[in-house]
This record gives structure tokens, C-alpha cells and sequence, in this order.
């Protein structure tokens, strides 16, 4: 498995990805084209497996504090640590650019996201009440905003 920057021809596979992984939620493909375009300052890596992505995250790069944009893994791939090396690559881009912090948003249900922030050193600085939609149409979800120095 290796690393690398995302490029145009990437952003179908991840956007399969996103609707498998978030079905209440994901984002549209048109979503990750705008992120796409946005570059220097979003920066995307994918993780490629095989000749396939297998994972992917996007970072916000705004200044001293950057923004985690999504971690996302394959189904069939979570659970091997693929989540920590990309989220550690982000933090690399992070640092590179000149952040001292960087901040990130999760569903306060998403429970391994949630365990591998805390693992990396995120702590919760603040909650949105009822963010989410819920997946089975039940009660709307909080999202917890974490924040992480970098050192």
C-alpha cells in the first residue's frame, strides 16, 4: 500500500467510497471536484492498494490551524490501520504548510473515528447538538468538533 496526492482521475472511486462508508450523508461526487479545485489550499491523498483506492483524507490548509476534511476508508479495509497513516500524513501536511493545530469534525456515533482521534491526541473542544442526520431515520446526531497541537 502507498500514498500519494490525489489527482482528477481518483474522485469517482472516492466518491464510491464516501457512499458506501456515509450512506446518510456522503458527499456527492460534485463535492469532491469543488474539493479537487480548491487546491493549494485543500490537499487530498489517497491510498492506493493493488492499483485501487483503498482510502483517502483532504485536509484544509487556512493557516495556523488546519482543517481535517475527511479520513475515509474502504469497508473492506478498516480495522488495519490505513485511518492512522493517512490521518498521520495529514498531520505531515499540516506541519509542512506552517499549522500549529489542526481540528477536525465527527459524528458523535462514528465510535472507531471517534477512538482513533482520541488515539492521535484530539480531544473534544466543542459539540453541535443534532448536526446529523441519523442513518435510520431516527433522532439527528451531535457532531463533536476535536482540535490536536501539533508538535
Amino acid at each position: 500500500m502507498r500514498l500519494r496526492d490525489a489527482d482528477w482521475r481518483d474522485l469517482a472511486p472516492m466518491a464510491e467510497i464516501e457512499a458506501r462508508s456515509f450512506p446518510a450523508d456522503a458527499w456527492p461526487p460534485a463535492t469532491f471536484w469543488a474539493e479537487h479545485a480548491a487546491r493549494p489550499r485543500r490537499s487530498y491523498v489517497v491510498a492506493i492498494d493493488e492499483h485501487r483506492v483503498v482510502g483517502y483524507a483532504g485536509l484544509d490548509l487556512a493557516g495556523d490551524v488546519a482543517d481535517v476534511m475527511t479520513v475515509t476508508v474502504h469497508p473492506d479495509r478498516r480495522g488495519t490501520g490505513l485511518g492512522a497513516h493517512l490521518l498521520e500524513e495529514l498531520h505531515t501536511r499540516a506541519r509542512a504548510a506552517g499549522a500549529a493545530a489542526v481540528m477536525l469534525e465527527v459524528r458523535a456515533d462514528n465510535g472507531p473515528a471517534r477512538g482513533l482521534y482520541g488515539s492521535r491526541g484530539y480531544a473534544v473542544v466543542h459539540t453541535r447538538s443534532g448536526y446529523y442526520r441519523s442513518a435510520d431515520g431516527g433522532p439527528s446526531v451531535d457532531a463533536l468538533i476535536m482540535r490536536k497541537e501539533l508538535s
